[in-house]
């Protein structure tokens, strides 16, 4: 596990794609496994200690690190705590895990007693307000993340909380943010739930440093560095950090918070660079400031080019370093092949997990995603970077759920990732990938430079399906359908052998207004899809059904977009179980239109804007939901009044061609207090049933 894993630079480039002298390449780094072990040790602990009495039988005096997490503890490499655990194990520190702690007081933050390097903490695989409350702000019941699926175990915004009794229980210790939570609020953002800008979390937690993105990289040097005897205040040259400091007096400052000002900090400038975005306080008190904050944001967010960014928080400097180095695929291969236990700790006993009885039998191949989709956490969160594993490596993996993992039938649940099918997909030249500041590869169409093929993808499931003892193996992430069609030999083997009933993929509209804010490709992308999907199916004498997702309410939507969805939903013979509501996560590009009512796709600047329409009232969020389900009787009298109001009572009738009938049938909707009655299917053909979440967080 000490051999050392190889990591090319990549040269770092401007907008236009010239060359940046610099002393040294700013994305040369330093292999993962190739620091000194901290400790000699080198036996894994059975699992990640939870208690003293763990600690004692593995001859433990205290943990060098502690890390505190949202979820229950699961090691497996599925969850996020687990994978940075294991891989602080290996570099040689004693790493301890405080699991969904009480956070009533600091006591139970004091479990494993004081950490001699630093605290790290997490909201989980999740962020804890998109796992505590619904698209309309209402509370959950459960978590999948649980022991036994129950909800409440979590605070709102828990990474902020468990950094704040951290410091209470031992306030000399450096405390570490990571995961999605902290990564997603990294910078002043807008927060849905509370209707307002927050500040950095870095700063609301009173944190040391924040580690944004897969931090493996990041976490590794700061736990060495620390452990050596640095201050926090002193690793502000890890990639990947933010932390409070001021910017050098030798540094050029680009001043994007000039919404004056066209350039929006994307000038060519010598030497050492930041770009300042406006201010904490200019993104709470102007809308337009906060869409250029994003825009600057996602433009530097390429590890090839992206620059240092600054962001004031009252009388200091929020200092963002550039994107982590992606791992490559050793580096993968040696992160995914730790000494995971590959289970639920113990002391759950035989408490269900639900997202861990979900995982279980799937595997993990690839990270990231460059299809830029504005409403994803996906990119913001892993990048734009495809980090593949190797064949080898996801073959093992498959043998160890064979031969480790109990209950396991033969059947693998999924392989895949952020996306199925983009696996080992990349730029066809690297100058041309680390020089691009694209916010899509495949919007508004797939870039000639990406390399589309499906040919190592097929290779790997034809080999995945010769493994002793396994009989079927699914597909269950998303397909992106706009790749597929590339490869028809990719869609007849998806279709032949990992396909079971159902595929599911998101066109998440069929209008073009709200899919140009999406960044999606047109409805026209997923009818060849289906073409090709059918004509594969049939070629295989399979039955099989997609199932596609659609989003309710995005920023950019009218009420006759979703009306024309709805129509398209009915000749089409679908009708959605359960649908979602466009939930405007930190951070993210739909976020940005959804609050500022800019888009921030086009240049912001002052007087300069696009205008987007953003779907910010309750009823209207209603009944952009309710079109989605225009078959359920409790949505027909909010239609038809919608209908009226947009002069489009033609549809409200019995007909095929019409939505909503005219009256409502008795013992039908939620004035009638009774269970609604089964619709039969129209005419002339089988009305599909679907669930439709078009919101990802991963």
């Amino acid at each position: 596990m000490n051999t050392p894993v190889s990591a090319e630079p990549i040269q770092r480039a401007n907008i236009q794609g010239a060359a940046i002298p610099r002393a040294q390449p700013l994305l040369s780094t330093k292999p993962l496994f190739s620091w000194p072990r901290h400790r000699a040790e080198r036996r894994p602990a059975p699992f990640l200690p939870m208690s003293r009495a763990e600690m004692d039988r593995l001859g433990w005096d205290a943990c060098d690190i502690v890390l505190v997490t949202g979820d229950a503890y699961v090691d497996h490499p599925s969850f996020g705590m687990a994978i940075i655990g294991r891989l602080l194990e290996a570099q040689g520190f004693r790493v301890g895990i405080i699991a969904q702690p009480d956070w009533q007081s600091a006591e139970p933050f004091k479990a494993l007693g004081r950490p001699r390097v630093f605290f790290g903490v997490t909201g989980g695989n999740m962020d804890s307000m998109v796992n505590r409350y619904t698209a309309d702000r209402r509370l959950r019941h459960d978590d999948a993340y649980t022991a036994g699926g129950e909800g409440g175990k979590r605070p709102d915004r828990c990474t902020l909380v468990y950094a704040q009794r951290c410091r209470e229980a031992f306030k000399d210790v450096p405390i570490i943010l990571g995961g999605i939570e902290a990564s997603l609020r990294r910078i002043a953002h807008y927060d849905y739930w509370s209707d307002k800008v927050r500040r950095s979390v870095l700063a609301d937690a009173k944190a040391d440093l924040l580690l944004y993105g897969n931090a493996e990289r990041a976490v590794v040097e700061v736990a060495h560095r620390l452990a050596a005897g640095e201050a926090p205040r002193d690793l502000d040259d890890i990639r990947g950090v933010a932390l409070f400091r001021r910017v050098p007096e030798t540094t050029t400052e680009l001043h994007a918070d000039d919404l004056d000002a066209a350039d929006e900090g994307a000038r060519q400038v010598r030497g050492d660079v930041v770009i300042r975005l406006p201010s904490c306080e200019q993104v709470e008190q102007d809308k337009e400031a906060y869409a250029r904050a994003s825009r600057v944001l996602h433009r530097e967010s390429n590890p090839g080019n992206a620059r240092p960014l600054v962001q004031r928080h009252g009388d200091r400097d929020l200092w963002l370093n550039p994107p982590p180095v992606p791992l490559t695929t050793e580096e993968m291969d040696a992160v995914y092949g730790l000494p995971y236990a590959r289970a639920p700790h113990p002391a759950y006993g035989d408490a269900k997990i639900p997202a861990w009885d979900m995982i279980k039998f799937s595997v993990t191949i690839m990270r990231g995603c460059f299809g830029g989709c504005t409403f994803c956490s996906i990119t913001e969160h892993e990048g734009r970077v495809i980090q593949s594993r190797s064949e080898g490596s996801i073959l093992q993996e498959i043998e160890r759920i064979r031969d480790r993992t109990p209950g396991f039938t033969g059947v693998i649940s999924d392989i895949g990732g952020p996306t199925a099918n983009m696996y080992r997909m990349a730029c066809k030249d690297p100058n041309i990938e680390a020089s691009c500041r694209k916010p899509s590869c495949v919007f508004p169409d797939i870039c000639p430079n990406l390399n589309t093929s499906h040919d190592d993808l097929i290779r790997l499931y034809r080999k995945v399906r010769e493994v002793k003892g396994v009989k079927k193996v699914m597909v269950a992430s998303g397909v992106r359908y706009d790749l597929a069609v590339t490869s028809p030999d990719y869609i007849q083997e998806l279709v032949s052998h990992h396909v079971g009933g159902y595929l599911k993929i998101a066109p998440e509209h069929t209008e073009r207004g709200p899919l140009d804010k999406m960044m999606k490709p047109g409805i026209g992308a997923y009818d060849r899809f289906k073409e090709m999907f059918d004509a594969a199916a049939k070629k295989a004498g399979k039955q099989y059904f997609l199932i596609p997702y659609f989003i309710a309410a995005h920023p950019g939507t009218t009420d006759e977009d979703m009306m024309n969805l709805a129509l398209w939903l009915k000749k089409n013979r679908y009708r959605a179980d359960q649908v979602q509501t466009f939930l405007p996560s930190p951070m993210a590009t739909a976020t940005a239109m959804y609050h500022s009512g800019v888009n921030p796709l086009r240049g912001v600047r002052r007087g300069a804007s696009e205008r987007v329409a953003a779907i910010t009232g309750l009823r209207q969020r209603r009944l952009h939901k309710a079109f989605l389900r225009y078959h359920d009787p409790d949505n027909w009298p909010l239609l038809r009044e919608a209908l009226k109001e947009m002069g489009r009572s033609d549809l409200i009738g019995s007909r095929p061609d019409q939505l909503v009938p005219a009256h409502q049938p008795p013992g039908t909707g939620k004035a009638a207090g009774t269970k609604r009655p089964v619709r039969p299917g129209a005419a002339g053909g089988k009305t599909q049933r679907f669930t439709t979440k078009g919101v990802r967080f991963r």
